[in-house]
Parts: C-alpha cells; sequence; structure tokens
C-alpha cells in the first residue's frame, strides 16, 4: 500500500515558518503536501502531476483579490517551494468558462496576463481545472494504481464498484480549457463527490484543507489498488536488480544497440559526429515477469498509460525480440530501422491530420522492451535516460494490471500525437540545446583524486556522465558526491587481474557503453636505479604502464562494438621525455606509456578511436602533497609559491588546468598521437 506520510508536527511547522499571514501559511502547508506526494514514486513522476491552493491577497491597492497558487510548468513536486507555485488572478480564470472555445495562445495569454508576477514560472497547463472546482486545496497525480483502471473499457463501472458515487468520471480531453470544463461539470452533476478520474489520464482529490486534500489521495490510490490486487489475483513484484547472468546478456548488446541508434541518429541529423544515447538499463523481476507474458508484442502497440509519458517515451517502445537477437546487428539494426518508418510514418500521416507545421522529432526510440535482457531507457544524458526507464517501469504495470483487469486501452494514435508535439507539453522538458559532451560516456581512473576529479568535473560541466574509477571507497563516494546525480563509479585495485573488465563492463551496465576512457591514475616511487628493489620498480609498472594498457584494451573492445569512434586521453607525464634524478621508477613506465599512446593511435586510428595525452609537472596531487612542497622549497632555498610557479609564465600550474587541457583534447575532432604539454613552461620536457 501507498505509505500516508503526513506528520501534523512538521505540517505546523511549516506552517508556522510561512509567517502570519493565511495565504503565505496556506501556500507553504501546500508545498508540503506536494512534496509528499511528489516525493512517491507510486503517484507521481519526473514533473508529472500538478497541485494548487486559493487564497487572498492584497493587491497594490490594498484590495482583496482571490488568487489561486499553482505548481509552475517543468518544477517538481518532489522539491517544490512556494516559489515554485506562481499566483494568478481568479476571477479572470472564471470568466474564461463562459467562452464557447480558446485557443492555447489565448489561454496562456491570458494566465500570464493575470499572474501576480510577471517574472514567475509559467503556470501548469491544467490551471483552468484547478480554478473551476471550487475548493480550497487540489491535488492531481498520475498514480500508477489509478492508471491501471483509468485506461479500463469499462472504468465508470469498476469507479462505482470501487467509491460507490463518491468519485466522478470525466471524458479523455487534452489539457485545457475542454478539460477543465468538463471537469467542472461531472463535479457540479454530483458536488459530493471527493475526487475526480480523468479517463486515460490521472486522478484529483480537493478540499477545503491541505491535509484531506491528501489524505483523501492517499486512500483513493490504496482502494484502487486493494481492487487491482482482488481482480488481477496477482501484484507486480517491485523493482529489483538483474542477476549475473542477466547483467552479462545486458553488457554484450546495449554497445551494439547504442552504436546501431547513434548511427541513425546522426543520420536523421545529418551530423555524422553526432552523440550515441545513453541508457538506463532495468532487468528486475518486475521487467522479468512482464517478459513472461505472452501478449507483450500486442501491448507494445496500445501506447502509453497517461499521455504525459509520450513526451519522454514516445508512443511505443521498440521491441527485441529472442529471434531478432538471435541474428545480430543485423537484425537488431533491421528492428531499429523498421520502428524508425513507423513513427516516420506516424508522423507524417498525424502532421497532416493537423493541417501541416509540424517538425518532427528524432524518430530513434526512447525506450526499448529487449526479452531475456530487460527494459533500457535512453536518452541525451544520464538524466534522460533514468527518466524514460522509470517512466517504462511504471506503464508495464499500469499494462500489466490494467490488461489483466478487463483490458488496458489507452488513448489512440491522434491522441498521443497530439500531446508529443503539443507545444505546451514540449515546454516541460529542459532545452534540446545539450552542452558539448551530453550523450557522451566518460570514464576518469584515479577519479577521486585532484587531478582526476577536476577532470571528471570538467567534462560533467560540458553534459557528460562520468564513471569514476579509484581504489579507495572513501574517494570515490566523495568524488561522485561532488559530481551529483546520474554519475557512477567503482572502487577496485586497477592493477589487479581482470580490473580493466570488470571496470569497464560496470560503466556499460550504467550507461550502456563508452566514450571517452581518461587514463589518469598513476603514482611516483622514488630511488636510484641501481639500488631500486626490482618489486617496487615492477609495481610503479602494473599502475603506470600495464593498468594503462589493460584499460585501454577494455575501452578499444566495446569502442569497436559501438563502431562509432572513442576516444583515449592518458595522464603521461614530463618524465616520460625530461627524466628526474631518482625518479627512474615513475618516468621509465611512463616513457612506455608514452610510446602505447602514438602505438594505439596509429593502430585504433582506422576505426575513428583517437589517443592523445597530457604531459604535466609540478600538480598538487599524489606524490606532490604539501609535505614534499615544503620539503622541496626548503632544499632550494626558496619560498613554497615560488617552487610550484617555477616555469616559464611564473605561475604554478593546478589540476584544473589539467583538466581544461583533457577537455580540449577531447574536442579537438581531428587531433590524434598529440601529446601536450600542460606545465606552465619547461624547456626541457618540451616536445619536439
Amino acid at each position: 500500500m501507498v505509505a500516508n506520510r503526513w506528520n501534523d508536527t512538521e505540517a505546523r511547522k511549516v506552517t508556522a515558518e510561512a509567517g502570519g499571514d493565511p495565504a503565505d501559511q496556506a501556500l507553504a502547508v501546500q508545498a508540503y503536501a506536494s512534496c509528499l506526494l511528489g516525493a512517491d514514486m507510486a503517484l507521481v513522476q519526473h514533473g508529472g502531476g500538478n497541485t494548487s491552493c486559493k487564497v487572498v491577497r492584497k493587491d497594490l491597492f490594498g484590495a482583496d483579490i482571490p488568487v489561486l497558487h499553482i505548481k509552475g510548468s517543468g518544477h517538481d513536486l518532489a522539491t517544490i517551494e512556494a516559489a515554485g507555485m506562481p499566483a494568478v488572478r481568479l476571477e479572470p480564470l472564471l470568466a474564461l468558462r463562459a467562452l464557447d472555445g480558446l485557443s492555447d495562445a489565448d489561454m496562456v495569454n491570458t494566465v500570464r496576463s493575470n499572474m501576480l508576477d510577471a517574472n514567475g514560472p509559467t503556470p501548469s497547463v491544467e490551471i483552468l481545472l484547478h480554478a473551476y472546482l471550487p475548493h480550497a486545496f487540489i491535488n492531481h497525480t498520475h498514480a500508477t494504481a489509478i492508471l491501471a483502471i483509468a485506461d479500463l473499457p469499462n472504468a465508470a463501472e469498476v469507479v462505482q464498484d470501487i467509491f460507490g458515487g463518491k468519485v466522478g468520471v470525466v471524458p479523455f480531453h487534452m489539457p485545457g480549457f475542454d478539460l477543465g470544463k468538463a471537469a467542472a461539470e461531472v463535479y457540479e452533476a454530483n458536488p459530493d463527490v471527493e475526487g475526480l478520474l480523468l479517463l486515460n489520464h490521472g486522478y484529483f482529490t480537493f478540499a477545503g484543507d491541505a491535509k484531506t486534500a491528501y489524505d483523501l489521495m492517499i486512500t483513493h490510490v490504496n482502494m484502487v489498488k486493494g481492487w487491482v490486487a482482488r481482480k488481477s489475483g496477482k501484484v507486480l513484484k517491485p523493482s529489483g536488480f538483474a542477476d549475473p547472468a542477466m547483467q552479462a546478456k545486458a553488457i554484450e548488446l546495449m554497445p551494439v544497440l547504442r552504436g546501431l541508434l547513434g548511427e541513425r541518429r546522426a543520420q536523421f541529423l545529418g551530423n555524422r559526429d553526432a552523440s550515441m544515447p545513453v541508457m538506463n538499463l532495468r532487468a528486475g523481476d518486475n521487467v522479468q515477469e512482464f517478459f513472461a507474458r505472452s501478449d507483450i508484442e500486442d501491448l507494445a502497440t496500445r501506447g502509453v498509460a497517461t499521455p504525459d509519458h509520450v513526451i519522454r517515451t514516445k508512443n511505443y517502445p521498440l521491441v527485441l525480440n529472442a529471434k531478432t537477437l538471435a541474428g545480430g546487428a543485423d537484425a537488431i539494426g533491421a528492428a531499429i530501422d523498421a520502428y524508425i518508418t513507423d513513427y516516420t510514418d506516424y508522423y507524417t500521416r498525424n502532421n497532416a491530420r493537423v493541417g501541416g507545421g509540424k517538425t518532427q522529432l528524432n524518430p530513434v526510440p526512447d525506450v526499448a522492451w529487449i526479452q531475456g535482457v530487460g527494459i533500457i531507457g535512453m536518452g541525451a544524458n544520464g538524466a534522460i535516460a533514468r527518466i524514460a526507464a522509470d517512466l517504462a517501469e511504471q506503464n508495464i504495470a499500469a499494462m500489466s494490471n490494467g490488461e489483466d483487469c478487463g483490458g488496458f486501452y489507452p488513448v489512440g494514435e491522434a491522441d498521443l500525437f497530439d500531446m508529443e508535439y503539443w507545444s505546451l507539453e514540449q515546454a516541460k522538458l529542459p532545452s534540446r540545446n545539450y552542452p558539448r559532451f551530453a550523450g557522451h560516456v566518460v570514464m576518469v581512473t584515479g577519479g577521486g583524486g585532484a587531478i582526476g576529479l577536476a577532470t571528471a568535473q570538467a567534462f560533467a560541466n560540458l553534459g557528460a556522465n562520468i564513471f569514476l574509477v579509484d581504489l579507495g571507497e572513501e574517494a570515490l563516494t566523495k568524488g561522485l558526491a561532488a559530481l551529483g546525480p546520474d554519475h557512477d563509479g567503482i572502487a577496485l585495485d586497477i592493477t589487479a587481474d581482470g580490473a580493466a573488465g570488470k571496470a569497464v563492463e560496470a560503466c556499460v551496465a550504467r550507461f550502456g557503453g563508452l566514450d571517452v576512457l581518461v587514463s589518469n591514475a598513476g603514482a611516483a616511487w622514488t630511488g636510484e636505479m641501481i639500488g631500486l628493489d626490482d618489486a617496487l620498480l615492477r609495481k610503479s609498472f602494473e599502475l603506470n604502464f600495464f593498468a594503462h594498457q589493460t584499460f585501454s584494451k577494455a575501452a578499444a573492445q566495446v569502442f569497436a562494438t559501438q563502431n562509432r569512434g572513442g576516444q583515449l586521453l592518458y595522464n603521461v607525464s614530463k618524465q616520460a621525455v625530461n627524466p628526474g634524478k631518482g625518479f627512474g621508477a615513475y618516468g621509465i613506465p611512463k616513457a612506455a606509456t608514452f610510446f602505447l599512446l602514438r602505438q594505439l593511435a596509429l593502430e585504433l586510428g582506422p576505426i575513428g578511436v583517437r589517443v592523445n595525452g597530457i604531459n604535466a609537472d609540478r600538480i598538487r596531487s599524489g606524490l606532490l602533497d604539501d609535505d614534499f612542497i615544503k620539503e622541496r622549497a626548503r632544499a632550494r632555498g626558496i619560498d613554497e609559491g615560488t617552487y610550484m610557479a617555477g616555469n616559464l609564465i611564473r605561475r604554478e600550474v593546478e589540476a584544473r588546468h589539467v583538466a581544461d587541457a583533457f577537455v580540449a583534447l577531447a574536442m579537438a575532432e581531428r587531433t590524434t598521437a598529440h601529446v601536450m604539454t600542460v606545465d606552465g613552461g619547461n624547456i626541457e620536457a618540451a616536445l619536439r
């Protein structure tokens, strides 16, 4: 059952913190209720749903005016604050109801013209429905259980069976003027109802206070969950992790699929260097139970549980069955091409139906159902892929429950198209002007260290999804915390047998593939070569050469499978060309890595893989810690700042400068076999 998370103490606290104005108090407590709803993915997912409250405020002349505070479009209920619920004068909205029709443009203009703060976020497109219901507090969700009955052919009978007249049923309309009027008419026909089921869409509850409106939502959703369980005789299992065999299948398949999708996306965009999608795999028991059904290929053509899904998942998933998978890359490519043809035909006929003028969206699928593997959400970055996967999981739950309770029949093609290509719905999405490295998966070894983390952050700032590799769990955890959500990593010893394969497989399982390997990890041991212990030299070679080689090999295998190029970037060292006294154990394997870089550039260039590196010097990281800097400065009779700025430009070189150089090499699309010096100027270490 869905938990009721309302806490009277917390509610009183947020009310008190809002101050003495009753309007501010009401808004604060409704924002609190909104966060409770948004935090539960069984109720609301990724910007879906909306909430409102009606209050009285003063205008500039001191007159009382009724206003409606409503969730701003694109805001997330899970984190919404009062500022995310703009205020709109209520009376002009109510006056609109007298019209026979209202265009979207006129609705938006009227709403924005009546905002108390013209700079506030755009109010939800469902504002008129909230306005036309008389209640002070209104909540709207797309709860999974509700969607299971909202798409039933006999939904009205089911609602009567469950609620006995306490819930009204509203026919499907696009959000906006018509839906607002229809909902108001259903309510006014029976003012005793406590909620409204919007067919093929979602659910509303309302009351005179925030707590009651919230309680009703939880109670009603749980009543529906109970009915579905009794009717179907089963409950879909919750999400979970794939077993090792399933994970292995996914790791083998995802780079193949990613490369093929990237190629098709490039063809559509007319840009051969267009990025591949980032992927998010779901392969738990819930997915496998769904794939065990005999009707999934039929269900795949039915559509989405609520039209709100379509802007993130498209109208249908790409289905790859066992026969297709057995045919390998050629068969998978043919299935993708068939999907693109179907989507293009769907666009063409519906664009003609609405009189033209719509620009076709990318026809490559956003969700794949892969039997025996899992569900994959896909998108221009990790966040978009995760959201698509979340919605796909909700969709299969609603599909299964709905089909087992009488039939899953969501809105048809025309309504789906109208929602997918509706400008007000598209406005909910983040800008498609993605940063330079959106769609790129970047692995950084030694990712918790100074240079590694700075490099990871530099790529992340430009849209990349990062996979950190570090020896220590603590360093890894801190690094990922600094990067924020939708990045990942693994803690392991990169010199151990099989470490490179394990790390790269974990990256593929998390993001679907790999685009850039920043082979950065290293450490320096000191000592004169004549007296150096052989074991120490071998240890240095394991970290400073062989780890670079094994990770390069594992990454190159993924690049070859994706067939879309890739990049290897190395943190070499000025020691590779300018040996320092006592640093032979470090410089010799680094020199070998220098040659490895050139050799791999030669060998991998024909498949589009670029290989470049950085020669840095005197960076505060690893061996060059504060104590070492102090010792070296004392030995030379200078202060620490002068020692660190011992270069031609007399400025210290920092980790961020190395990071910027890695990014610059990654953006140099026709550069390979190049080593860039980042040392502030050291003639002895200059390259030819």
